[in-house]
């Protein structure tokens, strides 16, 4: 198959087509392509990976670093010094234009590792279809038409039209910066002129699937993404000095206007006085090289360098040095997002239950008991069990809770009492579930009790219902209340 070149697609106007035509022009099926195809087109249109400028090499890192005003200032004085036999200050200065150098090349040199590590370590991998068979695939060899099958806790891998969506949430903040989940769909939607956040059968590379999942099918990769034009666009800025550099270079210019017009006017007095014509040049010379404040570089680097390392143990990678003074130059932080400020995740603060408000750190501490997830035998146990169970995030291998910010919520607190989700699925498995919709405004699952010897209903096969939602609409569904009073 071959992919069709048409307006269409220079527009950008996926959203707008049925998920039948999107296939017809893109080459595709519900199966995918095969692995032939799939091939052919990694060579047409090339790895699904943002182009990155070419990477400084150590040595033009460890240059780069004697580009200051201030720093030139030095080296030319260091040379005036030994011209005129003051070789003392001539090691002096090139000792501490070193040091300045060799603080600021580490500090680059280690971030930039640092970073290449964090892109390792981001590396995403996507479950593809090819010759309708599941296949798991690292991102970068995704090609237009692939069909991708998306679920919680996975990155999406490139950008692509929905073509399945079952409670499908997607976090958009990496690119809209819009911090709550967007749920998708599959239909058509009709506006040419919709905003990226309001295509909601589009999913976009470097987005996050927070709950539900989906399938959908490859419309652009690597920087024919939206997320490769904004990389684009980033490349093509010029490197803007920080206030500390532009402030240095202004009083490093006027430092050095300042010294040659009163060296004149000393060398211009001498002569007037009947000294020595070459005396004076060197009194002059001597005079200048003394004005120049040498450790002045020295002592901003150092400071520079130990407000990095304040800033590493609180988990923020620094770059270039100067970049540390821009934090402190922020007079005003203007946010309309919640996920901007804060963690961008939600907690449980506080229970109703029995009658009862229980906040904080008493949640855990009031609702844990012992045997947790094996003891189900109170009004409270099933009041985490549901809140574990009722639930689709889940935790990875490193133990981070994955899924919409509402239930990873709930799962944090089920499991710091004690309620483990896997293990009440061995005890509660779950059998159905009614997901939750915009129009229901609940979530319900199902669950078949297999008997531990402590759960009611023992091994007959009882099911037992959880539903969270919208308090107003449970409240009008319930006829009773679980109590121990």
């Amino acid at each position: 198959m071959e992919i069709k070149k048409s307006s269409d697609m220079q527009k950008n106007i996926w959203h707008q087509k049925q998920v039948e035509e999107v296939f017809r022009e893109i080459g595709s099926a519900a199966e995918g392509i095969s692995h032939e195809e799939a091939r052919a087109r990694l060579l047409k249109h090339g790895p699904n990976e943002l182009i990155e400028k070419r990477k400084k090499s150590p040595l033009m890192m460890l240059l780069d670093q004697f580009k200051d005003f201030m720093i030139i200032v030095l080296m030319v004085a260091a040379v005036i010094s030994g011209v005129i036999g003051e070789l003392s200050d001539t090691i002096a200065i090139i000792v501490i234009v070193v040091i300045n150098a060799v603080i600021g090349f580490v500090q680059e040199y280690r971030a930039e590792k640092a970073m290449e590590a964090l892109k390792k370590m981001a590396a995403a991998s996507a479950v593809v279809l090819r010759d309708g068979v599941p296949a798991t695939l690292p991102a970068g060899e995704l090609v237009p038409g692939d069909m991708v099958l998306l679920e919680a806790g996975r990155i999406v891998p490139a950008d692509m039209r929905i073509t399945e969506a079952a409670a499908l949430h997607v976090e958009e903040a990496a690119l809209t910066g819009e911090s709550m989940p967007v749920e998708k769909h599959r239909e058509t939607l009709s506006d040419p002129d919709l905003s990226l956040g309001d295509r909601k059968n589009m999913s976009y590379k470097g987005t996050f699937v927070t709950y539900g999942r989906g399938a959908g099918v490859v419309t652009g990769t690597g920087m024919n993404t939206e997320l490769g034009k904004i990389a684009a666009m980033l490349q093509g800025e010029e490197e803007v000095k920080t206030p500390l550099q532009k402030r240095l270079t202004v009083f490093g210019q006027k430092l050095a206007v300042a010294i040659l017009a009163i060296c004149a006017i000393v060398f211009v007095a001498g002569l007037l006085r009947g000294e020595a014509p070459l005396l004076m040049l060197l009194t002059a010379i001597s005079l200048a090289v003394a004005a120049i404040p040498e450790a002045l570089p020295a002592v901003i680097t150092i400071c520079l360098a130990l407000g990095a390392k304040k800033l590493v143990t609180q988990n923020a990678l620094i770059r270039k040095l100067p970049a540390v003074e821009t934090l402190g130059s922020v007079t005003y932080i203007c946010s309309d997002k919640t996920g901007t400020l804060t963690l961008n995740k939600m907690s449980v603060e506080e229970i109703y239950f029995d009658g009862v408000v229980v906040k904080g750190r008493e949640i855990e501490i009031k609702y844990r008991q012992s045997g947790g997830s094996h003891a189900l035998s109170t009004p409270s146990a099933y009041l985490m069990a549901g809140l574990a169970l009722s639930n689709d995030a889940h935790a990875d291998m490193d133990g981070n809770i994955i899924g919409d910010p509402t239930e990873t919520a709930l799962y944090a607190i089920a499991q710091a009492a004690g309620f483990d989700k896997r293990d009440l699925e061995n005890i509660l498995p779950r059998i159905a579930e009614l997901p939750f919709d915009s129009e229901r405004k609940c979530m319900t699952t199902f669950h078949r009790y297999k008997g531990n010897g402590q759960t009611p209903g023992g091994d007959s096969g009882e099911i037992i219902s959880f539903t969270k939602g919208a308090l107003d609409l449970l409240m009008n569904k319930a006829v009773q209340v679980m109590t121990t009073k």
